[in-house]
């Protein structure tokens, strides 16, 4: 068990460790694991790893060897059970805590007080810390709905546009079948009346023609004309 934390001393998080150091959070849970395994002990809160100055180090030394980092974590693991061992050593010079308390009833009265503000700040901060959590949940949960609506409202968008350029690509369809119908109707109408145009100049030419032959006829037989001349009244 560590014993060389210094007394008041702080602790920091692994996302405070990541900006101090200037490595990315993950690289920090990282070099932990490459410590740990090659027996370094880090003061524990259940599974998030709590550091200290001494642990800071470690990591930084780390960050910037130049070997592998598994040599180089043993060797900080080994600097770190010298010095848990000399403080043990220590420990075991100084004599008893209890028999330095001090007997004046004032002191010891001063020392609880100093240990109860410390208790009540230190719940204090953790009624802070879990009022922050709270309020870090709801500020997901609203930027989880916030991005469900953005893309809900894209899906939607999207597929209206989707619709519209269909309707409107039916409607272009549609009214080029319909010019397209009423231009092979106006094509069928002039034909027919250009047929009926050609077969009246026809007839024309043929009454002409006859005219012309039978003017030819009494021109060429006088005696006949008068005949003739009665005959187109009669027609």
């Amino acid at each position: 068990m560590r014993r060389d934390i210094q007394p008041n001393e702080r602790a920091f998080s692994t996302k405070e460790v990541a900006e101090d150091v200037g490595i990315a959070t993950p690289t920090v849970r990282k070099y932990g694991q490459i410590l740990e395994r090659n027996g370094y002990e880090f003061l524990k809160d259940g599974d998030r790893r709590i550091f200290v100055q001494t642990d800071i180090e470690a990591l930084i030394a780390l960050r910037d060897t130049e070997k592998p980092l598994d040599d180089t974590a043993k060797d900080l693991a080994y600097q770190q059970k010298e010095r848990l061992e000399r403080s043990n050593e220590q420990e075991i010079a100084i004599p008893d805590t209890y028999e330095r308390l001090p007997q004046d009833p004032n002191q010891l009265k001063e020392i609880l007080m100093f240990v109860v503000n410390e208790l009540a700040a230190s719940r204090e901060m953790n009624v802070q810390l879990k009022n922050d959590m709270s309020e870090l949940k709801v500020t997901v949960s609203r930027l989880q709905q916030d991005h469900h609506v953005i893309s809900s409202n894209i899906g939607n968008s999207a597929q209206k546009t989707h619709t519209k350029i269909e309707k409107l690509t039916e409607q272009q369809k549609t009214y080029y079948e319909t010019m397209l119908h009423q231009e092979r109707e106006i094509t069928e109408f002039l034909q027919k009346e250009l047929q009926s145009l050609r077969a009246e100049q026809q007839k024309e030419w043929l009454s002409q023609n006859e005219f012309n032959k039978r003017l030819e006829e009494t021109i060429q037989n006088p005696k006949g004309k008068w005949e003739w001349f009665f005959s187109l009244f009669r027609k």
